[in-house]
């Protein structure tokens, strides 16, 4: 765990879900037969649009749910920026400050903590390494990546596959100047401080680090292939994904998240089965009045298995607030 890249993704734990799905759409159509044969289709890139410039005030998506006695904003955040973006301002920023509590997907525990949870689950147990977990052309364009990337060949052998996978796509954004505490939570949490109101998590260190661990050895092992096939453009995409989202191009940013999701275990243990239990929490907590700021993933807020469209199928209605 002496590696930086290690220490930062602990605190990262579904960052991939998100940024390795950035990829090109021929480069997730050119997955192997296995993972094909397992998915659902990608939502089709518009030909008629073109990639978003990088603005120079970013004005992200916000959304309001409310009734007589409670409201809850909805904001979509990326959990990696670089430093020196400028968006916690104008409605986000009024809205959070109408808000007497603000939730995210998970409150990180002390780094201790967090590195105990990972070395007990992200750790192999069975002594095989990870490379012997691969076919031979699949260690092939795995330790080329690494070569590429300046990374020992050996360095992730100890570790399961998803925490390559984590560990490997972070390696190109935080050297072209990505931050892993400059996330939008990382924001919203040190003002949340400075006005001493409460603060909790949708889910747990466990249960997020739970979903990449319970998948299946070979569901990893296609996530870490595609995450190898794609390592390349991971910076490029991450660079287009935060344009889309400071422009509030929702769907195009739903469109560029979740491209890579094409394995239907993945899909739905990352995205649709995680905005179901959120949206019934909800549900749940539009019984009790108050003020709530939830920032998720904006991956989770895009698409027709959004947490807006599920919550719609509940007759909740979410209206866009624009600014």
């Amino acid at each position: 765990m002496a590696h930086h890249w290690l220490s930062k993704s602990v605190l990262l734990p579904l960052y991939l879900s998100l940024a390795a799905c950035s990829a090109p759409q021929d480069v997730v159509a050119s997955t192997g037969d296995e993972a094909v044969s397992d998915s659902v289709s990608a939502p089709a890139s518009s030909s008629a649009s073109l990639p978003s410039a990088m603005p120079d005030d970013a004005d992200p998506a916000l959304w309001v749910i409310k009734d007589e006695d409670t409201t809850i904003y909805l904001f979509g955040t990326i959990h990696i920026l670089k430093p020196g973006m400028s968006w916690f301002d104008e409605a986000v920023k009024d809205s959070f400050y109408a808000s007497d509590e603000l939730v995210i997907e998970m409150v990180k525990p002390d780094p201790s903590v967090m590195a105990k949870l990972v070395g007990e689950l992200a750790i192999d147990k069975t002594g095989i390494s990870l490379r012997d977990k691969l076919s031979a052309e699949d260690r092939t364009d795995f330790e080329a990546a690494m070569t590429r990337l300046s990374v020992p060949v050996a360095a992730f052998d100890p570790l399961d596959p998803w925490f390559a996978s984590v560990s490997l796509s972070l390696i190109p954004l935080m050297r072209n100047g990505y931050d892993a505490d400059q996330g939008v939570e990382d924001e919203l949490l040190s003002h949340a401080k400075a006005r001493a109101i409460k603060v909790s998590g949708l889910e747990t260190p466990e249960q997020q680090l739970g979903f990449f661990d319970n998948l299946a050895e070979d569901v990893q092992i296609r996530f870490l292939n595609f995450t190898v096939d794609t390592i390349d453009d991971v910076t490029t995409g991450m660079e287009q994904m935060v344009a889309e989202w400071a422009n509030a191009n929702v769907d195009a940013l739903g469109e560029l998240m979740n491209a890579g999701l094409e394995d239907k275990i993945i899909y739905d243990t990352l995205l649709v089965n995680r905005n179901i239990t959120w949206a019934k929490w909800v549900e749940q907590r539009m019984e009790q009045p108050g003020t709530v700021f939830l920032a998720v993933g904006a991956g989770h807020l895009a698409g027709e298995s959004s947490l807006q469209a599920l919550l719609a199928q509940k007759g909740v209605a979410v209206e866009r607030i624009e600014y």
